[in-house]
């Protein structure tokens, strides 16, 4: 009995490491849920749009609480980003903008893992903007988010300088 008890200890505290680590870990993304849009801009303004839905109980704020200019990250989305935003070049300036009719939310990161920016209402709108200056060539990770978890509805994207 005497060895059996500090064994027993060892691997509940190992156990309890394991959940531990699984439950607190951010989630990585690799993929999105509808796509990957390019932009590379020559002297028109760029403007595109792309469709997606809301959906999930993943809640944004376990990405960041708040984002480079201290807004608050809110709102519930999918664990996978909706969207990857390539810029093939650095962009002075980019409006994001979710069409769904609902209160949705927004969070981009990147194009590092330390960059993020959020948005919520736009004016009177519910649906969430970001406009922002000092876009960066790379990749960004994009969520639109719901306040109540797992509200599905389909929303249009647009992305315009």
């Amino acid at each position: 009995m005497k060895y059996r008890l500090p064994r027993l200890k060892f691997r509940f505290a190992w156990f309890t490491a394991i959940l531990t680590a699984i439950v607190t870990t951010p989630v990585i993304a690799q993929t999105s849920n509808f796509g990957t849009i390019s932009l590379s801009s020559g002297n028109e303004p760029v403007k595109t749009e792309v469709t997606g839905y809301t959906g999930g109980s993943y809640s944004l704020s376990a990405i960041s609480n708040r984002d480079r200019e201290k807004n608050a990250c809110i709102g519930f989305a999918d664990p996978n980003p909706d969207h990857i935003l390539v810029l093939e070049k650095d962009f002075a300036d980019l409006k994001i903008l979710i069409k769904s009719g609902i209160d949705t939310t927004v969070l981009i990161k990147g194009p590092d893992e330390t960059t993020i920016r959020c948005g919520d209402d736009t004016g009177k709108s519910k649906d969430a903007s970001i406009k922002d200056i000092n876009w960066k060539r790379g990749t960004y990770h994009v969520w639109v988010g719901t306040f109540d978890s797992g509200v599905k509805r389909n929303y249009t994207l647009t992305v315009q300088q």
